[in-house]
């Protein structure tokens, strides 16, 4: 199995609610920054013409994470398809040190590429296939060559 790319950030006071935990909406927020952080690393964020849309999102809240945590968010590409693509961010506390498992949240996406102007679907870029491939799962892999 493939590493997940890793970003790590800390919970800021503006991103809590009343109840002293973040608040539900900003775990999308969450898996913006940690796929953008993804896209800038594997140098795909510069390529012309590369624009996504989000087709769906679900998030699986699992514990708390709450203010001034240092949370890493966790990458993985589980599938790469003609026009569209899923990912899996889990998001960890890091308090307990390196190899613990402290798995507070699961953001699933599946974003499809566009062209922008018709809103029409597109292939997404062989170049971009390759620069994420790392990141692949087994079973994803397979299905990209294919």
């Amino acid at each position: 199995m493939a590493h997940p790319f890793s970003h790590r950030f800390r919970v800021r006071y503006a991103e809590v609610d009343p109840q002293a935990v973040v608040f539900n909406s900003r775990y999308l927020e969450y898996a913006d920054v940690v796929v953008s952080e993804f896209f800038r690393a594997r140098r795909a964020e510069g390529m012309p013409d590369l624009e996504f849309h989000i087709r769906k999102a679900e998030v699986d809240y699992l514990r708390p994470i709450r203010l001034e945590e240092l949370i890493e968010g966790r990458l993985r590409v589980e599938r790469i398809g003609n026009s569209s693509m899923a990912m899996r961010i889990e998001l960890h506390g890091t308090a307990q040190g390196e190899g613990a498992d402290d798995l507070r949240a699961v953001i699933a996406l599946v974003q499809v590429h566009v062209d922008l102007d018709s809103g029409e679907a597109l292939r997404i870029p062989d170049s971009l296939r390759q620069a994420f491939a790392p990141f692949l799962g087994e079973s994803a892999k397979e299905k990209v060559d294919a």
